[in-house]
């Protein structure tokens, strides 16, 4: 019986973090995802503008 807490008790340990470290990777890569968007947008726009396209 001891063997068996001892393996409940090192998975536990091994996967207790688990959760954060994909959470963080995960925001991490979404939040970068989204300023390179954000900036081509910015670059669009900006392009638009100083080519004369009429917005209209």
């Amino acid at each position: 019986m001891s063997t068996l807490a001892l393996i409940k008790d090192i998975y536990i340990n091994a996967f207790r973090n688990i959760g954060n470290f994909i959470v963080k990777r995960y925001f991490k890569a979404f939040a970068l995802f989204s300023f390179i968007m954000f900036l081509i947008v910015l670059y669009a726009f900006i392009y638009r503008v100083y080519t004369g396209f009429p917005f209209e």
